[in-house]
């Protein structure tokens, strides 16, 4: 299945958000095809997430809001699977380069987001989410 979270007039965070509700839309969907006995169980073998984070005034900070992602020095999209894959990463440097070790703290600090967000859509759903 192939759920399309582009987002036409927005920023990185609204897009991030439209990929976390997605899934939980797409579970929600699933789960009430089971109720009716259309399908046997969900097929799903991993969750999805999406968080924004970025580096503003020297500070990585998760879920930019837009007056932070307007002045960020560096700006961030990750997406990830239950389980911790990469999906995708995003990253612009938009004032001053990108150090690696700034990279792994941020990819570090999305990844804790994308954990609370993950308990956040089992909440959604009522029931433990694939790994």
């Amino acid at each position: 299945m192939y759920l399309d979270c582009d987002v036409l007039e927005a920023d990185g965070g609204t897009r991030c958000a439209a990929i976390t509700g997605a899934y939980v839309a797409l579970h929600l969907a699933l789960a009430s095809m089971v109720e009716k006995g259309t399908i046997a169980s969900i097929p799903l073998t991993q969750s999805v997430a999406a968080v924004s984070c970025g580096v503003v005034d020297s500070r990585p900070l998760l879920d930019l809001d837009y007056s932070e992602d307007s002045t960020a020095e560096v700006d961030m999209n990750v997406v990830m699977t239950g389980d911790g894959g990469l999906v995708e990463v995003q990253a612009t440097a938009e004032r001053t380069p990108l150090t690696r070790a700034s990279l792994d703290e941020m990819l570090a600090l999305a990844a804790s987001g994308i954990d609370r967000l993950r308990g956040l859509q089992e909440e959604a759903v009522g029931a433990p989410l694939p790994a």
